[in-house]
């Protein structure tokens, strides 16, 4: 006698939702990528800035870095600015504030310095 086997699969509503998550998960990714390549970015032009010997000069080299990268989250204002030992330490904090639905924020914090 055969046993008949049972169907295994994913049903068409299952296929729905996970289609659905999985649209919304690209949407999030979408909106998160180009801040992590602006912190890059921000990361790339706070080396180049320590190369100053003076807080305006660090500030003014990181502006033009930005300007270049298009980096508009953080400006030369935003840094931090100090001496440890005899190199300069430029260090940043921000974050950025990404808007998924109705009261729903996503908040990507961002850190780093020159060290």
């Amino acid at each position: 006698m055969k046993l008949k086997r049972q169907q295994r699969g994913l049903t068409f509503v299952g296929l729905i939702i996970v289609g659905t998550l999985l649209a919304l998960a690209g949407i999030v990714a979408a909106q998160v990528f180009p801040t992590y390549l602006e912190y890059m970015a921000v990361q790339k032009a706070v080396q180049k800035a320590s190369a100053g010997s003076t807080v305006a000069e660090v500030r003014d080299i990181f502006d033009k870095a930005a300007t270049i990268d298009d980096i508009r989250t953080i400006s030369g204002k935003d840094l931090t600015v100090g001496k440890q030992g005899d190199r300069v330490v430029v260090s940043y904090d921000y974050a950025r504030e990404i808007h998924l639905a109705g009261p729903a924020w996503l908040v990507m914090k961002y850190k780093g310095s020159s060290q």
